[in-house]
């Protein structure tokens, strides 16, 4: 139950926020702000509360491989999106997450570190695999019922995957954790209203972003045991805050403005 209270508060107030952002500061900066571990980050620390260092030292590995998966979907989601409407951009997306994390598993059967480095490897090679970056076109007015139709949309996502999680057992139930939620609520109010551009910058934002997540698990796993919960957590929270502020520098890069799509 305490688990299901933290996502249901901190669902909407991530999707809301990341919203606000995406508006003052662009699609990218948002999706970005999803990338980041605030929701992963305590929901790991709740489990590492309540079942114990090494088994939170066996989900943050898992989370590593997880990300894997969201990269993907940021890769396909976005050069769909060049030619397609967001419902086949979402299709092409979630293909490209299931196939990651089929792939990823035997992976992490291996050692931590090893983990991060081939998904660390990976994620960089899906980065340069993406489409140009191109500067989205200047926001139009939305709807007043935009970003709390994206928070209670995002929430729903979240209830139903809690829900059915616990009905399909541990392995499936680690699938559904690492499903890209946050990005393909944004992503799909992005392209549906705002056009494909929008969406080109939320998905590139969760690519960049996810750097600093993945340095965070890396932390985590393997400083949990040795160093105790609390301060494994902490050296995790300076490490993404480093790796972060050199991708946001990167993401705020001038690029120039073009259509990605006709």
């Amino acid at each position: 139950m305490g688990l299901l209270l933290l996502k249901l508060t901190l669902t909407p107030i991530l999707i809301g926020g990341a919203s606000l952002a995406a508006r003052r500061w662009g699609p990218s900066v948002g999706g970005w702000i999803v990338a980041l571990p605030l929701t992963s980050g305590p929901i790991a620390l709740y489990v590492a509360l309540d079942r114990g260092a090494v088994f939170a030292a066996g989900t943050a590995k898992g989370s590593i491989g997880g990300l894997l998966g969201d990269a993907a979907f940021a890769l396909a989601y976005g050069w769909l999106a060049r030619r397609f409407g967001w419902p086949a951009s979402l299709l092409g997306g979630c293909a490209g997450f299931a196939v990651a994390a089929l792939v990823i598993q035997p992976v992490l059967a291996t050692p931590a570190v090893l983990v991060f480095a081939i998904v660390a490897v990976a994620m960089a090679i899906l980065l340069r695999l993406a489409p140009p970056a191109v500067r989205a076109r200047d926001p139009q007015p939305l709807p007043n019922w935009d970003i709390p139709a994206r928070m209670v949309v995002g929430t729903a996502i979240v209830l139903a995957i809690t829900q059915a999680a616990g009905l399909l057992g541990a392995q499936l139930s680690g699938v559904l954790a690492a499903l890209p939620v946050y990005v393909s609520v944004l992503a799909v109010f992005a392209h549906k209203l705002e056009g494909p551009d929008q969406a080109l910058g939320v998905v590139r934002g969760l690519q960049i972003g996810l750097f600093g997540t993945i340095v965070f698990f890396l932390v985590v796993t393997t400083a949990i045991e040795p160093l105790g919960i609390a301060p494994s957590f902490a050296a995790a929270a300076v490490a993404v805050a480093a790796v972060q502020s050199v991708s946001l520098r990167i993401l705020r890069r001038p690029i120039p403005a073009a259509s990605s799509a006709p």
